[in-house]
């Protein structure tokens, strides 16, 4: 059968035959080019025999180009191992082959032509120092006939017509993932959709705090324990089962999703560097909910350069007085504690000195946010993400007691937090699919009841392509965040793994957001339609939990380090 570009099987679907075979092939190429930049990034980025930060600041597009090769390759590796699972147990079926088939044909031609890092910044081999003998390793016949016959108008079209297909609850295409996981999707998704997505658009067009009882019913489902041991109050479950709840909470609503994100943080700060009484005391609290935290790191000069912190604590007796001030704190005034990052030593002016305390405080009222003597804030206005609200905080002689400095002991705090960037920003990732997700939800929704010129917009091509991309870079996007849950669950460094995940994970949500506004057209730049909401609230996925540049930073410097 000719390879024409809209190659038909028996079964009258344009699925490539062996598929899988073929995809299996066209990974070593992709590794042979990663292994390659990896070589010239770091010929480029070494002085002497050590990683050089100015130089990799010199040559930042090429060193954040590689990490973006290397996440895609790993995507496509995870692609391949959720394929050949489904394959094993009989689930591979025809929307699952399309979405591999679109995914190897787009993201291998990304990598030949150029990948796109956001909307107006595209990196391309040669930007990372590649000759043309090094991109040949790509002309294999596998890459070649992948990427010229994999993500056809053929296949998305047919994509989409099985999408229409299916109820509007389900994930397009088999998450790979086991029944009792699935169980906890379909109970969380069946939450967002009666109590989170009829009224997230008013709590976001009022700007208000999600309701208390929202909170409670979370409380009730576990939600605030999911992690926790089982000892201390929890559920003991995984972060797999984290990345479920998040996602599906977040498709309702990324305000709701991110409830448990502050919790996370806290608890996963407190079992890393805790003493066991101070384990004892705040999990089963936070795991209950009865304690709520928020996290105080950011000030207004420092971004994401902790290391510059200028809070600082003063040991007064046996306890310690705060000043200074934060910013970008979320959730900050219904909360009963702060994980607070502040320097100790003042004789320092890097990571060295700080320290970390769980800080006491009084929940706000509306009338009176910040009770707490030595405490004041304001509400920082945003374009989305608003169901907690932001603040900037000042702190005045702010009173922690000496119980409460993490582990017991100064200037850990920077090694603590650390700790919890791996489950940070896999949590992270899992918000953005749902982001993502609720994103593809009103687009299809849209396309499906608007129609134009005397038919439904979802039988345009470039819509329903625009819709069929949605789907296959959800189901990478997400492949990338469980194969990073898998790793943290197993107990194995995951920084690389679960930072490649937000990376991702966060240009998806982007993409899928922009694209299901570009659906609506002029009504989705009507604060009445859902989509309006949804794109705000994309966007911030690229800048918290470490900006985009940052987080590319990151996986470079372990790339190459």
């Amino acid at each position: 059968m000719a390879h024409d570009g809209q190659d038909m099987t028996l079964t009258g679907t344009p699925i490539l035959p062996d598929l899988l075979s073929l995809t299996s092939a066209a990974l070593p190429p992709v590794d042979t080019v990663l292994t390659a930049a990896k070589d010239a990034v770091r010929a480029m980025t070494t002085s002497g025999d050590r990683v050089s930060n100015a130089l990799i600041e010199e040559n930042q597009t090429a060193a954040h180009g590689l990490a973006w090769l290397a996440t895609y390759a790993q995507s496509l590796h995870q692609m391949q191992n959720w394929a050949d699972r489904l394959q094993a147990e009989g689930t591979f079926g025809e929307t699952e082959q399309l979405i591999h088939q679109i995914a190897f044909g787009e993201y291998l031609w990304q990598i030949y032509g150029g990948i796109q890092m956001n909307q107006g910044e595209m990196v391309r081999l040669q930007d990372m120092g590649l000759s043309q003998e090094d991109m040949g390793a790509l002309m294999a016949p596998a890459v070649m006939t992948l990427t010229q016959q994999g993500n056809t108008q053929a296949a998305r079209t047919r994509l989409v017509e099985l999408m229409q297909e299916q109820s509007a609850r389900a994930t397009v295409g088999a998450s790979g993932l086991d029944e009792e996981l699935e169980m906890i999707r379909d109970q969380f998704r069946r939450y967002a959709v009666e109590k989170v997505e009829p009224y997230a658009h008013d709590w976001h067009l009022k700007d208000e705090l999600i309701p208390m009882e929202t909170i409670d019913e979370l409380a009730e489902m576990g939600v605030f324990g999911l992690t926790i041991p089982e000892e201390y109050g929890g559920f003991g479950m995984s972060k797999s089962a984290m990345c479920v709840v998040s996602e599906e909470l977040s498709r309702g609503y990324i305000g709701v999703g991110s409830l448990g994100t502050r919790s996370e943080i806290a608890a996963e700060l407190i079992l890393c560097g805790g003493t066991e009484e101070q384990k004892q005391k705040w999990l089963p609290q936070l795991a209950s909910a009865e304690t709520l935290p928020t996290a105080v790191f950011t000030e207004p000069n420092t971004g994401s350069d902790l290391g510059s912190l200028r809070t600082r604590a003063v040991k007064e007796g046996d306890d310690w007085e705060v000043t200074g001030n934060k910013t970008w704190i979320t959730h900050a005034t219904r909360t009963q504690v702060m994980t607070l990052l502040a320097r100790t030593d003042p004789e320092t002016s890097d990571y060295k000195g700080l320290s970390m305390f769980l800080a006491e405080k009084t929940p706000g009222t509306d009338e009176d946010p910040f009770p707490t003597p030595g405490m004041t804030g304001g509400e920082i206005e945003v374009l989305g993400y608003r169901g907690m609200k932001e603040y900037e905080l000042a702190f005045d002689g702010f009173e922690i007691k000496g119980e409460n400095l993490l582990g017991g002991e100064t200037g850990k705090g920077f090694k603590q937090l650390m700790q919890t960037f791996e489950s940070a920003r896999i949590q992270t990732a899992a918000r953005a699919i749902g982001v993502a997700q609720s994103a593809m939800d009103v687009g299809m929704q849209y396309a499906t009841d608007r129609k134009q010129f005397g038919k439904a917009l979802i039988n345009f091509p470039r819509v329903s392509g625009k819709l069929a991309m949605m789907a296959v870079e959800i189901m990478i996007a997400r492949q990338l965040t469980y194969f990073s849950a898998a790793e943290k669950d197993a107990d194995r460094r995951c920084d690389l793994e679960a930072g490649m995940a937000k990376l991702l994970g966060a240009r998806v949500a982007w993409a899928c957001a922009d694209n299901a506004l570009q659906i609506h057209g002029g009504n989705g730049f009507a604060l009445e339609y859902k989509v309006s909401r949804i794109l705000c609230d994309a966007r911030i996925l690229n800048i918290f939990e470490g900006a985009a540049e940052i987080q590319a930073q990151v996986i470079a410097r372990r790339l190459i380090g």
